[in-house]
């Protein structure tokens, strides 16, 4: 059975659009930072890499810039656009390694993790 997906909805009220489909993003890997009930980690987060942060996230465990041909992943470079976990952007944030985010393509239920008013100080 396939995982379900919740209502693409973003953080504005708004149609969700996609993040990135090269790299290929989100937990069902459709472009888009949709979540649903199977999505422990709520990869919702539609984020624009920087230097900073992907030092941030591997220094804390989570190599996103090193290529990994055997799970088919590219790594990641500045500019790219990913969706990231809501509790790492917050976690980054805190730290100010926080990445720009793409408002109309993060998912509303972020908001069960990151105030608005947090995005939208990072948004583009």
């Amino acid at each position: 059975m396939a995982p379900k997906k919740a209502d693409s909805i973003n953080v504005l009220g708004g149609a969700l659009e996609g993040c990135s489909t090269a790299p290929l993003t989100g937990f069902f890997r459709n472009g888009c930072c949709d979540t649903g009930p199977e999505d422990h980690g709520a990869h919702t987060v539609c984020a624009i890499m920087t230097a900073e942060f992907l030092a941030f996230s591997k220094y804390l465990g989570n190599d996103l810039s090193t290529p990994r041909p055997e799970f088919g992943f590219a790594g990641l470079k500045p500019g790219d656009r990913w969706c990231l976990c809501a509790s790492r952007f917050l976690q980054a944030s805190e730290e100010d390694a926080a990445p720009q985010v793409n408002l109309v393509a993060t998912h509303i239920r972020t908001l069960d993790i990151v105030p608005l008013d947090l995005l939208q100080r990072h948004a583009t």
